[in-house]
């Protein structure tokens, strides 16, 4: 597939789900965190990649990606969560319902964010976390992840959560709430070890490369000392072959056999 896209998830995709009044959609958050394609691992489980989509997107989409490049066979070990996030409006599409994780008011680093709800999609990520923790996953071999907004609430979530977590794979993504960094940043001197992989393309017309590069600026800031950003010349707002094996590699790297 060499550097050329394979796939391709806009972050304004604009669909059309049926009509719901505002009290179905407010239920709806609670009722669609609950839909995550889960693959199970091949051999004793002692690892969890938590992988979140980008906006109007499925999980199983995602599913499909890893399973194209057979990342689960890479990590027989590792179990695999691909969540779906809830329908709500999204302002950014004119009042459109469609699957988010949090709403969006415009496409520059300096627009209104909406705190809540990243804050809301954080807290169900890190349920998440706690859940494979309570099952005898340590904290450092659980890996999260996502494309667009997916990655934006791994980020957030990694940065603010108590544990010092396996990785976080980010893929054309920005660090939401930056502004509250690096204040927000929790248990600062472990989470330095926390490794780190932030890709963009460089001709991303929606999440433009200037943003992901602020968000390169502070991490960096933060002193992580296994940080790493990918540039890649020929890719806009989508996924292609290349970095799909950049995230392979760093999930085998940062997610050994331990048997």
């Amino acid at each position: 597939m060499g550097n050329s896209c394979s796939t391709l998830w806009p972050l304004n995709i604009c669909l059309k789900p049926p009509e719901t009044s505002q009290s179905e959609e407010e239920s709806s958050f609670s009722r669609r965190m609950t839909d995550s394609l889960v693959i199970s691992s091949n051999e004793k489980h002692t690892a969890t990649i938590i992988f979140l989509h980008g906006l109007g997107d499925v999980g199983a989409s995602w599913h499909d990606v890893f399973d194209k490049y057979r990342i689960a066979k890479s990590v027989p070990y590792a179990k695999f969560i691909f969540p779906t996030a809830p329908i709500q409006k999204v302002t950014l599409n004119l009042g459109m319902s469609m699957t988010t994780w949090f709403d969006i008011h415009g496409l520059d680093p300096n627009v209104k964010e909406d705190q809540d709800g990243i804050e809301k999609s954080c807290m169900f990520l890190s349920n998440l976390i706690e859940e494979e923790i309570k099952n005898g996953i340590l904290s450092e071999r659980i890996m999260v992840g996502g494309f667009s907004m997916g990655g934006a609430v791994a980020l957030y979530t990694a940065l603010t959560s108590p544990h010092t977590l396996g990785g976080v794979i980010a893929l054309s993504t920005w660090l939401p709430l930056a502004s509250t960094f690096p204040q927000a940043l929790v248990s600062g001197d472990n989470k330095v070890d926390l490794p780190i992989i932030q890709c963009h393309g460089a001709q991303d017309p929606l999440v433009q490369l200037r943003w992901a590069r602020m968000t390169e600026r502070i991490i960096k800031a933060m002193d992580f000392k296994h940080y790493t950003f990918n540039e890649y010349s020929d890719m806009g707002h989508s996924s292609c072959g290349r970095e799909i094996k950049d995230v392979s590699s760093f999930i085998v790297q940062h997610l050994p056999n331990i048997d």
